[in-house]
């Protein structure tokens, strides 16, 4: 349900404020800081993958509703099918698709030495990067603070406007068949355009 919630620009403003968000929590250096929030983002994917293998195959005959919308967890499948387990990676930077990922993982069965590996480098490169880029453009530029707003609205653009572009107006690669079981399937129209080819 919180997918929607900022994710990106919230970590960047972090980075901003972080010499006094670490005077406010017991005088932590910033880089605690970041190493305890990369944590708790690896812990969020493993909630994730695990809800995945044990409910996930249902989501995707789960009908929409306001909060859940099944085209979100098709985008991250496809995500998935392009960029291997690298995916869990790059969904790192993604609006959306990081909270559907993971689950996408449980589901198709993503080993999991493979995705804790993929878990653990995105999550540290995403925290440390959205955290450090704030913070040091803050000592480059000590004015910043004054123009947080725009910083925010552009950052939500950037990093929301290609998701929300592929959401909209993309047409997805992947099909719509289930089996009983609520596995997706391979659509009969693919399956002969294979066997032609073979």
């Amino acid at each position: 349900m919180g997918f929607f919630l900022p994710g990106d620009s919230l970590l960047f403003i972090a980075g901003i404020y972080g010499e006094m968000l670490g005077q406010s929590f017991f005088n932590m250096p910033l880089v605690v800081i970041m190493t305890l929030i990369a944590i708790t983002g690896v812990l969020g994917n493993i909630v994730g993958y695990w809800f995945g293998r044990k409910s996930g195959p249902i989501l995707f005959k789960r009908k929409d509703t306001f909060f859940f919308k099944k085209k979100h967890l098709w985008q991250a499948k496809e995500v998935y099918d392009k960029y291997g387990g690298g995916a869990i990676f790059v969904a790192r930077f993604l609006p959306v698709v990081r909270t559907f990922a993971p689950i996408v993982a449980g589901i198709v069965g993503m080993e999991r030495k493979k995705f804790m590996f993929w878990n653990i480098v995105g999550s540290f490169s995403w925290v440390f990067s959205m955290m450090l880029a704030g913070h040091y453009l803050d000592k480059a530029f000590p004015t910043l603070k004054d123009h947080l707003e725009w910083i925010i609205i552009i950052i939500v653009v950037i990093t929301t406007l290609p998701v929300a572009i592929k959401f909209i107006f993309g047409k997805t690669t992947i099909h719509s068949h289930f089996d009983e079981f609520g596995n997706p399937i391979e659509a009969p129209a693919k399956q002969e355009e294979e066997e032609i080819k073979s």
